[in-house]
């Protein structure tokens, strides 16, 4: 034993190994456990299963796929492929690196876990490749809470709002498996995307977390913040936000902003000023909540300042805070302020923001002023994407009194709309 790093000098057995292995991997340099185990291998030191998943769990992190590949080939050698355990732990580390060895190294697991299964429906998940995943999870031999919220999350992050809230009806009712709170998020996620079907299928979710007694933590305070708030539904949202013991920045940004979106504007800004005195630090997006209120309320100079604080907070103003504050001031009818941001803006102006100046020009009736981005605008919007900002453009030329330019646009507008329509006919001729 002389031989071996210091920190090895006292090991005596394996449990001991993998222990030094682990202690290692907590350290502040991440390739610490790559090195211990290099070592003691060369050292003819016999590792087992522990030593190997402490290992493959260390080198996840480092996002480097030769090292993975180089543990796999170790792990075929020690004769370790077969144990459950560590070929799960090389799964999950190939799910995060390299999603076709995943593929591969599955098909040939001569044994699967539940957590196996689990691993592969979130990579298929992360992928967008939901009908894959619930192939397998409907393969599932046994499935677990992990497993329900997996494959429900999985519809929830590509919109199939629907499939998802079907698929936590079937674990309630057929399957009888209890729900947790993340499964509970998940659905409610879905929900707040629904309308007024999602607000009552919703509303059936938050009476079940009631019925049982589930906390009212962070996660499902924020996605009942957030549900009712796009149902429109604002007291809801706020007695849950209420009721909360824990805020954290999202839920605050979700209260915000689901005021702001009901046109509550001035609580909107109630809210910011409480979570300030809360000391919670506020995000790009909590100032995207904030000037949407500003906005639309009205309120230049509350907007002004809530801008400069971006900046004071730590944070660069975005593009959406940009297109905020020209609207603000261009409908209070400083445009000439207004074209000024635009053209003092640290990032390039898209076209919200110059749409959002434009539709302030035509408010006024101003068209000589908003000539000044019109072209600009031109060059980068789309007819087939932006047709509400050409037909913007087509009324202040009508403004500017141009006729020909508004004419121009028009007709270009409407060819467009009939290739599109010569496009879907075609494919539904095809289809038949």
């Amino acid at each position: 034993m002389k031989h071996l790093p210091p920190v090895l000098s006292f090991v005596r057995n394996w449990s001991s190994y993998a222990l030094a292995i682990k202690k290692a991997s907590s350290s502040s340099s991440p390739t610490k456990p790559m090195h211990l185990y290099s070592k003691l291998h060369r050292k003819g030191v016999p590792l087992d299963t522990f030593c190997i998943i402490f290992t493959l769990k260390s080198c996840t992190h480092l996002y480097n796929l030769p090292i993975i590949h180089h543990l796999h080939a170790h792990i075929i050698k020690l004769g370790f492929t077969s144990h459950v355990h560590v070929a799960t732990c090389l799964l999950n580390a190939y799910v995060l690196l390299s999603f076709f060895d995943a593929c591969v190294l599955f098909d040939e697991l001569p044994q699967k876990n539940i957590v196996t299964w689990n691993t592969m429906i979130l990579g298929y998940s992360r992928f967008g490749d939901v009908n894959r995943a619930r192939e397998l999870f409907e393969e599932m031999p046994h499935r677990d809470s992990v497993s329900w919220s997996s494959m429900i999350s999985a519809y929830t992050n590509v919109g199939s709002y629907i499939q998802s809230l079907s698929l936590f009806r079937r674990m309630l009712l057929v399957e009888g498996t209890k729900p947790d709170q993340v499964t509970a998020g998940a659905v409610l996620s879905g929900c707040a995307h629904m309308g007024c079907f999602g607000l009552f299928a919703g509303k059936s979710v938050h009476g079940y977390i009631v019925k049982n007694g589930w906390e009212l933590n962070v996660e499902i305070g924020a996605a009942l913040v957030n549900m009712y708030a796009k149902g429109g539904v604002l007291r809801n949202a706020a007695t849950v936000f209420e009721l909360m013991d824990e805020r954290d920045v999202m839920s605050w940004t979700l209260m915000i902003c689901g005021a702001a979106r009901c046109g509550f504007n001035r609580e909107a800004l109630i809210v910011f000023e409480k979570m300030q005195m809360a000391g919670v630090k506020p995000n790009e997006l909590t100032f995207t909540g904030v000037l949407n209120a500003c906005a639309h309320g009205g309120f230049v100079e509350e907007g002004k300042r809530y801008f400069k604080m971006i900046e004071q907070c730590g944070l660069e103003p975005r593009v959406q805070h940009y297109a905020c504050l020209v609207y603000l001031i261009g409908k209070s009818g400083m445009l000439e302020e207004a074209y000024e941001i635009i053209k003092k803006m640290k990032v390039e102006p898209n076209v919200v923001v110059l749409g959002s100046f434009l539709s302030a020009c035509k408010e006024h009736k101003q068209f000589e002023i908003a000539e000044r981005v019109i072209e600009q605008v031109l060059k980068t919007a789309k007819p087939e994407n932006d047709r509400g900002l050409y037909s913007l453009i087509a009324d202040l030329y009508v403004i500017g009194e141009k006729w020909e330019e508004a004419e121009r646009l028009k007709e270009l507008m409407v060819n467009e709309r009939m290739k599109q329509a010569r496009g879907l006919n075609f494919v539904r001729n095809g289809l038949r």
